[in-house]
């Protein structure tokens, strides 16, 4: 198991948002956290980073216990983050936002390349000299995505990879999540968009209040009339 997060509760000051919250992530899979807004999915992966500790509760990595870690230990560990609001480097160009964030693996390999990361994403090898602040959103989140892989982590966090986009970039993003599995690698994405996440994921969670409401495949959250109804209609 790559990780596994036990009753764990977290809070913003005297506002508490996750409520002893348990899930697990397997090596090789995409598991997404699916849910409303404010249920405590963001805060969840805070709390997997180290960006917002849980007050108790286990978190382990790799075996490893990592809750109480702060966030670089997190990350030197192989745990990367793209966040939300995607954090590029504006004045820097599409390569230099990916050179600067080179580094091997914990093992001390390195998978991912400048050359790799084009391969994948070919829409930003043709923007390779293009300042930051110059991109899309679609083309900001496959910059912020191919920077995270850079590092070549173990596990990736993916916090609303698809907010905001349009359509044709939701499906765009899908492929890629598709292909970055394919390349071995486990993920745990959190997603507001049901239709976007049933075609990568493996399994998922649904969060309500702070805590788990429903787990299972894909198959079983299409069956689930009332449980979609219940935690994700709006």
């Amino acid at each position: 198991m790559v990780l596994q997060v036990k009753d764990i509760y977290t809070s913003y000051g005297e506002s508490r948002i996750l409520f002893g919250l348990s899930l697990s992530v397997d090596e090789g899979e995409v598991v997404t956290l699916l849910g409303r807004n404010g249920v405590g999915k963001t805060t969840t992966l805070r709390s997997i980073m180290g960006l917002t500790p849980p007050e108790s509760g286990s978190i382990t990595f790799m075996g490893e216990e990592i809750a109480g870690k702060r966030a670089y230990q997190v990350a030197q560990l192989g745990i990367g983050l793209v966040p939300e609001d995607r954090r590029i480097f504006p004045n820097h160009t599409v390569r230099e936002n990916l050179e600067v964030a080179e580094k091997l693996s914990p093992s001390g390999t390195k998978v991912w390349t400048v050359e790799k990361v084009y391969e994948l994403f070919p829409q930003l090898k043709e923007l390779d000299g293009q300042q930051g602040r110059f991109l899309s959103g679609g083309e900001q989140q496959m910059l912020t995505i191919a920077r995270t892989l850079m590092g070549n982590p173990k596990l990736l966090l993916l916090d609303e990879p698809a907010e905001g986009l349009a359509p044709i970039l939701v499906k765009m993003l899908g492929e890629f999540i598709v292909r970055i599995r394919e390349e071995g690698y486990t993920l745990l994405i959190s997603e507001q968009n049901i239709k976007f996440a049933m075609d990568f994921s493996s399994r998922i969670y649904i969060l309500h209040k702070g805590r788990i409401g429903f787990e299972g495949s894909p198959d079983e959250l299409r069956r689930n009339e009332e449980i979609k109804k219940k935690y994700l209609a709006v």
